[in-house]
């Protein structure tokens, strides 16, 4: 079963677009599931200028390349966040944030999600990663305490603001992948449910499977894969490892990344404690054949080693495919 391998570009927006892919071709990458931010797609630009878009596909095509997925985490983020506050106006574009009014930054943040299924369906691309925001990330820790009307308000207030999106992506052809992330209105296994019973388990609303974030939790990744199987969309190669050792703890306690007092942490894949052999044999399980898009994320390791390392990882792990016949059918006397 092959299914392409691509390269997220999202940590890699400080680089020019014409030099990510040209490394990722030069790695052996087969395509790139493009971040937007930096210079490698401006959604707005790109779902109305045909000229900058052709200059999208031109890079990719100098260097062999082909676009799998296009992520929109960070425009996304300010959907449904509460607060709106100064950590928004680092990571969003200055036109998204404009006075910094909450209410205005979710508007047009939400506008900008439209223009990106726009721009995915234009590059003839089928899938839109990101991240949804969430009004009742702040209330996690149930202290004070949050009753049930204002978590279901939270659910309520995503169906409300990304319902109108979902339009968009549907007339579009274009399908959402929600990466199931703390911070969002679905982090875990019982949140994610929750998420996709609140858009009426819409058919182009999904997710994108990472993981990195399972491990921490002390989730099942292969359960999760086995009992979402419908609903996984895009998967991220990406990993993380515990640190828990009876002073750090599982929050992180406000530390960078890789510090040693950290509870968990994120490494290049290959390097941590996911189990990626019985992850592949479930991917094939559930037939799912979309890309396996590296997303390198390691504070402790240079990224023009971690990310050709991570790919011959998965180029391994491609090989685990279910034989021509069963093994046991040389058994029989018929």
């Amino acid at each position: 079963m092959t299914r392409p391998i691509t390269l997220f570009t999202g940590q890699w927006a400080d680089l020019p677009f014409e030099e990510v892919a040209r490394l990722a071709g030069e790695w052996g990458f087969d395509g790139l599931e493009i971040a937007c931010w930096g210079d490698h797609l401006d959604p707005v630009r790109a779902a109305e200028d045909d000229a900058y878009l052709q200059s999208r596909l031109d890079i990719l095509d100098k260097h062999h390349l082909k676009v799998h997925a296009i992520a929109n985490h960070l425009t996304g983020q300010a959907v449904c966040d509460d607060p709106i506050d100064e950590r928004h106006q680092d990571i969003l574009a200055p036109e998204v944030w404009g006075d910094g009014d909450p209410e205005g930054v979710r508007t047009r943040a939400a506008e900008v999600m439209k223009a990106t299924a726009r721009t995915a369906a234009r590059l003839g691309v089928k899938t839109v990663t990101g991240f949804t925001g969430s009004s009742i990330w702040k209330a996690v820790a149930m202290f004070p305490p949050a009753s049930d009307a204002m978590i279901e308000r939270g659910y309520q207030d995503f169906a409300d603001r990304w319902n109108p999106i979902l339009d968009v992506f549907d007339a579009e052809g274009v399908r959402f992948a929600l990466e199931v992330h703390p911070s969002e209105i679905a982090y875990d296994y019982w949140t994610a449910k929750r998420t996709l019973d609140a858009v009426g388990h819409r058919e182009n609303f999904g997710l994108n499977f990472d993981p990195s974030h399972f491990i921490w939790q002390d989730l099942d990744p292969v359960m999760f894969l086995q009992d979402f199987a419908e609903k996984i969309f895009h998967v991220h190669v990406k990993e993380s490892v515990r640190q828990l050792n009876g002073r750090n703890g599982r929050l992180g306690s406000h530390l960078p990344w890789a510090d040693p007092r950290r509870g968990w942490d994120f490494v290049t894949a290959g390097h941590g404690d996911v189990k990626w052999g019985p992850i592949f044999r479930t991917l094939n399980a559930i037939g799912y054949q979309g890309p396996t898009s590296i997303e390198w994320e390691d504070a402790g390791m240079d990224r023009l080693i971690g990310a050709p390392q991570a790919l011959a990882m998965v180029k391994e792990l491609a090989a685990i495919t279910p034989p021509a016949a069963a093994f046991d059918a040389a058994f029989s006397k018929r």
